[in-house]
């Protein structure tokens, strides 16, 4: 058990020199108000003067202290040339000094404390590291932290209590760490500040320790014995009296094997009952066995969370890729999976696919038979025409001559006009898919090649490479949709299949005013034509009104004639019939277009147009530049992934006989 103490050091000089605070390490924290005596029960435990002492705030920055149990010089010497000093001591931002003078240890904690804090009672959250190598120290892991203070002095901010607090709740915080509460005798147990701390973060009391200090310094009369039985205020882990050396003791140099002695003195003579459990000492040995227990108690949790971390990082890693060396090979391979991605999009036999919209090529088929399909059934046969129109284009198609027969021009000039109006939506079909074959572009990018976020230069280039070939296909699609509404426009087939015969249509209607019937029996194929298609119903505003056809006065008395009537239906039946046939072949026909000039065009041709505007010599370089946060952020995991390696050695290395 004695290897856990050192074993969490280890731990902890792997992470310091990755500046990571990913994992909460087992360690001691001493906290206690100012001037309350905190660093001398440190100095009592290590046995020397090192650490800066004085009146008002001295300790202005965390001090994570280190000892190390080590063999005497004489019998290192015998073993191996290392250190000739009996005690010894290194600062981690001094890696490769040693400092054997133990003044010399506190003239750099004063100089590194006030390289980050000035000179004039600043304080810094940044910690000291120090390790002390000596045969009369057990092997502990303590934090010196500044004491509690309530009114700032010299540079210190107004709000100088609460950045105390917080830096020590930072540290007291972590449950792997023990808490050492210092409060002074010769103040009122539940006046103690660092006991309220403790108990905010630590309300069970499981891992607080209460060290009583300056018992000597009591007013006469009074004693402690009530405190360090427990029956003020209990604390689970105990409660330890010491006596530290007074600032007289300092000032005349008094060692610490003389003030231990004075110590252990003092208890026999004014609390006998408790001198075996009291004292600078005792405080060492206790300390060593809690911390050990905390640690065999901790480890298997450390141990899952850093293999839990291990996992994490290796798998940020890998998403971070290697470092390019082949940049030929790295550029065809992100182009093809780029291509490839995009065309398994629009197929859907993706990777990724979205579940919140539609993506790709549902998207597309959406717009082909809903969104299009829709726009095209809402379109009336007759919208836009009223009887008057038709009526008037009649007459201006039989010329000065009065007519026999309904006129074929006045057919063909009114289904022409409302043919024109199936061209919009068909044009408006081919920019909805061309945007969603751009969207693509963004969804493959983000979802399916994690590359092109390494190399920014190469997914602008690849972007507008797509782009432009998208471009490119548009007009020469909107081109060809065009020519399919021309060439409806350009031959009006009055013998097509479907197309009812205008004698019979004709007939019809006679017979139909024969008998007097406003809605009586349709013909077949309207029927069949309005099941398929329901138009809205058309009503004639003109009807049962004067008609200006002449642009002269008519008596508004004047109804339509019945032969009037009849050519006005019998032309607007024709219109409806050949409208929904030509409507029929346009639905059928754009998304056959589109397909086959844009979206299965771009399939085929993507990976060869990317090839052949990215593949070059010259752009090779400039395209695979990593953007500068990629190579930092795999950099960093790389040294956390070692950094996490070593602690899992670390903690192998542990057999589990030492963890009981």
């Amino acid at each position: 058990m004695e290897t856990l103490i050192p074993t969490i050091n280890r731990l902890q000089e792997v992470f310091l020199t990755v500046g990571a605070e990913i994992i909460q390490l087992p360690q001691i924290v001493v906290v206690g108000s100012q001037s309350s005596g905190k660093s001398s029960v440190l100095e009592s435990l290590v046995g020397r003067d090192f650490l800066p002492r004085g009146s008002g705030i001295v300790t202005r920055r965390p001090l994570v202290l280190q000892l190390i149990n080590v063999s005497p010089l004489e019998e290192r010497l015998k073993i191996e040339n290392g250190v000739k000093a009996e005690e010894w001591g290194t600062f981690l931002h001094c890696k490769n000094q040693i400092f054997s003078d133990f003044q010399e240890i506190r003239r750099e904690i004063e100089a590194e404390t006030e390289r980050s804090s000035g000179d004039n009672k600043g304080i810094s959250p940044e910690p000291i590291y120090l390790k002390i190598y000596s045969p009369k120290v057990l092997n502990l892991t303590l934090v010196d932290l500044p004491g509690i203070t309530k009114v700032p002095v010299g540079d210190q901010p107004e709000d100088i209590e609460t950045q105390v607090q917080e830096m020590i709740v930072s540290f007291i915080s972590n449950p792997n760490s023990l808490i050492l509460a210092v409060s002074p005798a010769n103040s009122d147990l539940a006046t103690s500040d660092a006991l309220k701390l403790a108990r905010e973060v630590d309300p069970d009391g499981r891992r607080t320790l209460l060290v009583v200090s300056k018992l000597d310094l009591m007013d006469a009369g009074t004693d402690a014995l009530e405190v360090l039985l427990g029956r003020v205020i209990p604390v689970k882990l105990g409660i330890i009296g010491v006596v530290n050396r007074s600032q007289h003791d300092i000032n005349t140099q008094k060692s610490l094997e003389d003030s231990i002695r004075d110590e252990q003195a003092f208890l026999q003579r004014h609390y006998p009952s408790l001198a075996s459990r009291a004292g600078s000492r005792y405080l060492a040995k206790t300390l060593s066995r809690l911390l050990m227990h905390h640690i065999r108690d901790c480890l298997p949790n450390l141990k899952t969370r850093v293999t839990v971390l291990s996992s994490q990082y290796q798998a940020r890693l890998n998403s971070y890729g290697q470092p390019v060396e082949d940049h030929s090979a790295t550029l065809l391979q992100i182009v093809t999976k780029f291509a490839s991605d995009y065309c398994n999009t629009i197929e859907g036999t993706a990777r990724y696919i979205q579940t919140t919209e539609l993506c790709g090529g549902a998207r597309m088929c959406y717009i082909f038979h809903e969104t299009f399909g829709r726009t095209l059934q809402s379109i009336d046969p007759l919208g836009g025409l009223t009887e008057l129109d038709v009526l008037t284009a009649i007459r201006n198609a039989t010329g000065p001559r009065p007519a026999l027969f309904v006129p074929e021009v006045s057919f063909e000039l009114l289904v022409k006009r409302q043919i024109k109006r199936l061209e919009e939506p068909s044009l408006r079909c081919v920019e909805l898919v061309h945007e969603e074959l751009q969207r693509i572009i963004q969804h493959c990018s983000s979802y399916s090649t994690q590359e092109l976020l390494r190399f920014p230069k190469l997914h602008d280039s690849i972007v507008e490479v797509v782009t432009g070939l998208l471009r490119k296909r548009l007009p020469i699609t909107n081109d060809m949709v065009h020519n399919l509404v021309a060439i409806e426009l350009a031959y009006i087939n009055t013998k097509h299949p479907d197309f009812t015969d205008a004698a019979q249509v004709s007939a019809s209607v006679n017979s139909q005013q024969a008998e007097g019937l406003d809605g009586g029996k349709r013909w077949k194929n309207e029927k069949v034509a309005e099941d398929k298609a329901p138009a809205a119903g058309f009503g004639s505003p003109s009807k049962g009104q004067a008609i200006n056809l002449l642009d002269t006065a008519v008596p508004v008395s004047r109804k339509l004639s019945s032969r009037e009537q009849r050519d006005c239906e019998v032309i607007q039946r024709l219109i409806k019939c050949y409208f929904l046939i030509v409507r029929k072949s346009i639905q059928d026909s754009v998304p056959k277009t589109v397909m086959h000039f844009l979206v299965n065009f771009v399939k085929e041709h993507l990976q060869s147009e990317l090839v052949g505007q990215l593949y070059k010599q010259a752009l090779l370089q400039e395209l695979l530049i990593e953007s500068q946060d990629t190579a930092q952020q795999r950099t960093e995991v790389a040294q956390m992934l070692e950094a996490l390696k070593k602690a899992n050695n670390i903690i192998s290395e542990i057999r589990e006989t030492h963890l009981w």
